[in-house]
């Protein structure tokens, strides 16, 4: 089930941050305050992904960028990556908002899943993160049939 995420879900969802990030190395470098890493300046909204009664996955919007997306490793490949991807653009959509996303490019998992999608890379860069790391990062927006548009 996928749901919008309440206040009393944070610390589940730092659990699972914490679950993600020793499994997936995401986030790249934990944060200092992992709840409100979980809810940044500029939070639009967010959803959880629950299983029996269980949160196991997390996606955010962020004005037009989707953020914060993450599945349990245990829950993975049951569709709720898809899933929460799927309900973070209708939620853009029906803000008048065509969404974007940045993964860094060793992400090959998160990547795989955005492309099946229908979500088309539009760039690469490299950018200078916290601490003077240089990573490299694609910027993805749904194709047409992913977001249900017409093409540009």
């Amino acid at each position: 089930m996928i749901r919008k995420r309440r206040d009393t879900d944070l610390a589940a969802c730092v659990a699972l941050l914490a679950e993600v990030h020793t499994h997936s190395d995401y986030p790249h470098r934990w944060p200092d305050d992992p709840a409100r890493w979980l809810a940044p300046d500029g939070l639009t909204a967010a959803w959880v992904a629950e299983t029996d009664g269980t949160v196991v996955g997390h996606a955010a919007l962020c004005g037009h960028e989707v953020s914060r997306l993450c599945v349990a490793p245990g829950a993975r490949g049951a569709g709720l990556g898809g899933r929460l991807l799927r309900t973070v653009e209708t939620a853009a959509a029906a803000r008048g908002l065509r969404p974007v996303l940045e993964v860094k490019a060793t992400d090959t998992a998160a990547i795989g899943l955005y492309e099946r999608l229908g979500w088309i890379r539009r760039a690469t860069e490299r950018q200078e993160w916290d601490g003077g790391e240089v990573v490299t990062v694609h910027r993805y927006e749904p194709g047409a049939v992913s977001a249900g548009m017409a093409p540009r």
